[in-house]
């Protein structure tokens, strides 16, 4: 009786009173003590509303309904299909709506339809992957910085493969904790490349030192990444390594000097063709000899089995609790092999560019021991 008194008085009303009364006909609706008869009457009548010249009275629907689970579908699916302001209401809020339902507006939507569904409080990873497949970029930086969302691999992936040249987005990514080793690499490399082609940078230092400075960085940025990366993922690193070129013997080298003997391992599990166990093994204990076949197998040049070896020797020592040693040590033992410290005779002519190698690296422990050392004095 008092929807139908409803309805009657709702032609004359003025827009004020209608979505006034439309926000108490919802929440009405939504209690528990309405009979099924006055319930059905209400959901009619709020179903006609939908049909409301005034977005401000399907806006008071729309804000009455939204948390509700007990919210009829086939209204809140009209709502979340409404102007934006008013489906933004519903697609950040209402869970009555499916998963299809958000891939549907993700998939039709426009940035700011994407963005309000990326920042629902729980989304599923179906819906996020919608929103990495083809969301745009501010609905990408608000999906990533939402603790609710689960994030597939492949869907940061693929964020960082349409966004990497994007500033905000690539930071959001790269603030992320669950990025992929693999993607976060991609993204560091993207800044080296915006830092080379800065014509800011260029002009200041020249576009060949800009090249080699940001080329330098890039390999160190890399050595860094493997700290953060779960030795279960070493693997997908080197594949994402290896695809881009950049598995090279002077990187290869580098992790070796710097302790990362782990993903030195995975490396050669990767570029060899042998077992996990096996190369383990031999890392752990092998002989020379076997070592050495096993490098060969790997593509690694003759001339650097010396180095190599020698820095696997300390590192086992420093694993064992032997020894204490960093790769400012390491390095140095590594040129004495080859004859490339001072007073030596110097290296072999095939061994020069591996000589430069290791002696940049060991200056570079040099100044980061130095640095370290000199903030520890001055905060004493």
């Amino acid at each position: 009786m008092i929807v139908s008194q409803f309805l009657n008085w709702i032609d004359t009303a003025k827009v004020a009173e209608r979505a006034a009364a439309a926000s108490a006909l919802a929440r009405a609706y939504l209690r528990d003590d309405l009979d099924f008869e006055d319930r059905c009457a209400a959901e009619a009548a709020l179903t006609m509303l939908l049909d409301d010249p005034s977005p401000k009275v399907r806006l008071a629907i729309a804000e009455a309904l939204a948390l509700s689970h007990r919210a009829p579908q086939q209204i809140i699916l009209a709502l979340a299909g409404d102007q934006p302001a008013i489906a933004a209401t519903v697609l950040a809020l209402s869970p009555v709506l499916s998963d299809s339902d958000l891939i549907d507006r993700v998939a039709s939507g426009e940035g700011a339809i994407q963005r309000h569904i990326a920042s629902r409080p729980v989304i599923s990873m179906p819906v996020s992957a919608a929103i990495a497949e083809v969301g745009e970029a501010e609905a990408i930086i608000e999906l990533v910085r939402n603790s609710g969302a689960t994030i597939a691999a492949l869907s940061f992936r693929r964020m960082a493969e349409r966004f990497g040249q994007d500033g905000e987005v690539r930071e959001a990514l790269l603030a992320d904790r669950r990025l992929p080793s693999d993607s976060r690499h991609h993204l560091l490399m993207q800044v080296g490349e915006a830092l080379k082609d800065s014509p800011f940078v260029v002009a200041l230092i020249g576009a060949a030192r800009a090249a080699k400075l940001t080329r330098d960085a890039c390999v160190r940025a890399s050595i860094t990444l493997i700290d953060g990366t779960e030795s279960a993922e070493y693997g997908a690193l080197v594949e994402h390594l290896r695809m881009r070129g950049e598995l090279t013997t002077s990187f290869i080298m580098r992790t070796v000097a710097v302790g990362k003997i782990d993903f030195f391992g995975a490396t050669l599990v990767a570029i060899s063709g042998q077992t996990t166990q096996r190369v383990r093994a031999l890392l752990a204990g092998g002989r020379d000899a076997a070592l050495a076949a096993l490098f060969r197998a790997s593509g690694l040049p003759a001339y650097a089995d010396k180095a190599i070896l020698t820095a696997l020797t300390v590192w086992r020592e420093v694993a064992n609790g032997k020894r204490v040693a960093g790769a400012q040590e390491v390095t140095w033992l590594m040129l004495r092999s080859i004859n490339a410290t001072p007073g030596q005779s110097g290296p072999t002519p095939e061994r020069r560019e591996l000589a430069s190698l290791l002696k940049s690296i060991h200056l570079e422990e040099l100044r980061a021991n130095a640095r370290g050392h000199a903030l520890a004095i001055a905060a004493a």
